[in-house]
C-alpha cells in the first residue's frame, strides 16, 4: 500500500516537472489560470482580427495564435487557434467563410498554435534562447521571421485554392485568382514576417516575466 502511494506521488511529481519544463512557469500548472489565459489569448486574437479587418492583409490574428502556443503549449495553442478561427471566420464582418475554406481555416489556425509550441520546444534546447533577458538576437529574429513568412505563404496559397473550389475545380482558375491577389499576398507575407520579428519577441518577454 505504501509502495503504491509512493509510486503515485512520484509519478505526479514527474508529470508536473515535465509540464513545468515545457511551459517554463509554475503558474501554467494551475488549471484555472490556464483556462483564463486561454480565454484571454482567444479574445485578443479575435479583437485584433476585427480591429485590422479593414486594412488589406495586415493582421495580428496569426501572431496571437502562434504566441498562445509558444506560451501555453501544444494542446492549448491548438485550442486557441480553433476557437479564434471559429469566432472570427464564422462571424466575420464580410460574411462567414464558405465550407471548404472554413474547414481549411480551422485546420490552419489550429496548426499555427501547434507551430508556436513546437518552436518553443526547439528554442528551449538552445543556449542563446534567454526569454527573461533578451530575445532580440539575430538567430531568433531570423527564425521568427521565417516562420511567420512560411505560415503566411502556405495560408495564402491554400486559402486561394479552397476558396476557389466553390467556383471552379480548374487549375487555371486557381492560378489566375492567386496572380490577381499576388500584391496583397506579398503585403500579407511581409507584414506578418515583420510582426514576428519586431512584435513577437517583445510580447514573449513581457508575458513570461509576468507569469514566471
Amino acid at each position: 500500500m505504501k509502495y503504491s502511494i509512493l509510486t503515485s506521488n512520484l509519478k505526479s511529481q514527474t508529470d508536473n516537472l515535465g509540464h513545468e519544463s515545457e511551459n517554463g512557469s509554475v503558474w501554467l500548472k494551475r488549471r484555472s489560470f490556464r483556462i483564463a489565459l486561454l480565454g484571454i489569448f482567444t479574445a485578443l486574437a479575435v479583437v485584433f482580427g476585427y480591429m485590422l479587418v479593414n486594412l488589406p492583409n495586415i493582421e495580428l490574428f496569426t501572431l496571437m495564435i502562434f504566441l498562445s502556443g509558444f506560451i501555453m503549449g501544444k494542446k492549448d495553442g491548438m485550442l486557441v487557434g480553433l476557437l479564434s478561427a471559429i469566432i472570427f471566420c464564422l462571424f466575420n464582418l464580410y460574411g462567414a467563410s464558405p465550407l471548404p475554406l472554413l474547414a481549411y481555416q480551422l485546420t490552419h489556425y489550429s496548426l499555427t498554435g501547434l507551430a508556436g509550441a513546437l518552436t518553443r520546444n526547439y528554442l528551449n534546447k538552445k543556449s542563446y534562447f534567454k526569454p527573461k533577458t533578451d530575445l532580440y538576437v539575430p538567430r531568433i529574429l531570423i527564425l521568427f521571421g521565417l516562420i511567420g513568412a512560411i505560415i503566411t505563404f502556405v495560408y495564402d496559397i491554400l486559402s486561394t485554392f479552397f476558396g476557389g473550389l466553390i467556383v471552379s475545380f480548374a487549375f487555371e482558375y486557381f492560378v489566375a485568382q492567386y496572380l490577381i491577389g499576388l500584391v496583397y499576398s506579398v503585403i500579407h507575407l511581409i507584414g506578418n514576417a515583420l510582426g514576428f520579428i519586431f512584435i513577437l519577441p517583445g510580447l514573449i518577454q513581457l508575458i513570461l516575466k509576468q507569469i514566471d
